[in-house]
């Protein structure tokens, strides 16, 4: 086991080099989100903050994506990469992942900068660690999925346990089922995958099912809350209020690395949630408060999917950065001036004024189960599905 860290320090990873990540113009996955959340973390003076060390992550080499990935499937990367070749078979020239000059070294760098916070934080170098670019969670070991080329995720968890972590929990609140990560540890009992999602019934990647509990080596150790369209920011709550904790609990990790994807929210153009900025601050806040209990405060924070880019994507990370440097902010905090006048300027509409937009307050599991609400059902089924292996009761704990 690593040595604390003497005092509260963090790590962030950025380099304007991570704005390479391009599929091009009407893509979804747009830099211009790392830009503005990196500009607004800048103007509200979080970088600042007393034991805060940026670095500068160069692209990782095969050796480092082949804890995750099949070596095949990294050659048809560079060869899409360097020459144009698409391999639909392996993702790669899609409409989600189309092919562009540098992919391969613009993946990489953004998977290598998920491992040095994950060494950091294992090594004792910092308490907690973000990288907002990363959170690639759809990659598969041989293919890329979902705007997801390397599983930078993935990458991170192995990375904690090839340094000496016997048990690490993956927590995953992107409105996306985490399928990627899950599917890699599928049959590893070191790693606990939590993820809660919009059903698979609605939304892609169409997985992440109750039922899906871990292979038959690892029952138990993969944790899927399916929530129903349209739930909101109290449903959320109240979903990762009655799961999550119970299970990391009883899982005992001694690191976490969560997904913080913020396409939750109603804003968003590819999901149908309606999960406010200060929902998601609350569960971001959970989940801190939580690698604290279990993991000595052992964190690494990434990034993930949010395709409204002015007016949730930079609010919602800047909160993923604010909570992770220790300089966690009020709602009502306003945005700089100078901010929202470029931002305005830039995009040419209004840009939010403050961090927070939806105070929510949510009904806690322990207040009761209601059969006849939607929502508690779809808890109940990942309770009854999972609790048990973990030697939970499903209704009392």
């Amino acid at each position: 086991m690593p040595e604390p860290v003497d005092a509260p320090s963090s790590l962030v990873v950025w380099s304007p080099e991570l704005l390479g990540y391009d599929f091009g113009p009407g893509h979804p996955m747009a830099p211009t989100r790392l830009l503005l959340t990196m500009r607004l973390v800048r103007g509200l003076g979080l970088l600042d903050a007393p034991g805060v060390r940026e670095v500068d992550p160069a692209p990782a080499d095969d050796a480092a994506l082949a804890t995750v990935h099949d070596p095949r499937f990294v050659a048809a990367v560079r060869e899409a990469s360097e020459r144009g070749v698409t391999d639909p078979l392996r993702g790669l020239g899609t409409d989600d992942d189309p092919v562009f000059p540098g992919m391969h070294e613009a993946a990489a760098r953004i998977f290598e900068g998920s491992l040095l916070a994950a060494s950091a934080v294992w090594k004792g170098h910092a308490e907690h660690a973000v990288n907002i670019a990363g959170g690639m969670h759809h990659a598969k070991r041989d293919a890329a999925s979902g705007f997801c080329i390397y599983n930078d995720a993935a990458g991170a968890v192995q990375r904690l346990l090839d340094e000496g972590a016997e048990r690490v929990a993956y927590v995953d609140l992107d409105a996306h089922h985490g399928d990627g990560v899950e599917s890699v540890f599928w049959d590893d009992p070191r790693v606990l995958t939590f993820s809660v999602h919009q059903s698979g019934r609605t939304l892609f990647p169409g997985t992440g099912y109750p039922t899906d509990v871990g292979g038959p080596r690892a029952e138990g150790t993969a944790v899927n809350v399916a929530l129903p369209p349209r739930s909101d920011g109290r449903a959320f709550l109240r979903a990762v209020d009655a799961v999550l904790p119970p299970v990391l609990r009883a899982f005992e990790p001694q690191a976490v690395v969560s997904q913080h994807g913020c396409d939750a929210h109603a804003l968003d153009p590819l999901t149908d949630l309606r999960v406010g900025v200060d929902a998601q601050r609350d569960a971001l806040q959970r989940v801190h408060a939580l690698a604290h209990e279990v993991a000595d405060g052992r964190w690494v924070a990434l990034g993930g999917g949010g395709y409204a880019v002015i007016n949730v994507v930079p609010r919602a990370w800047a909160n993923v950065v604010a909570e992770v440097v220790h300089a966690p902010l009020d709602p009502a905090t306003p945005l700089p001036q100078d901010w929202r006048d470029a931002v305005s300027a830039g995009a040419g509409e209004d840009a939010p004024a403050r961090m927070g937009d939806h105070p929510v307050e949510f009904r806690p599991w322990s207040s009761g189960f209601d059969p006849a609400d939607e929502l508690d059902r779809a808890i109940v089924a990942t309770r009854r599905a999972v609790f048990p292996y973990l030697g939970l009761d499903p209704l009392l704990d």
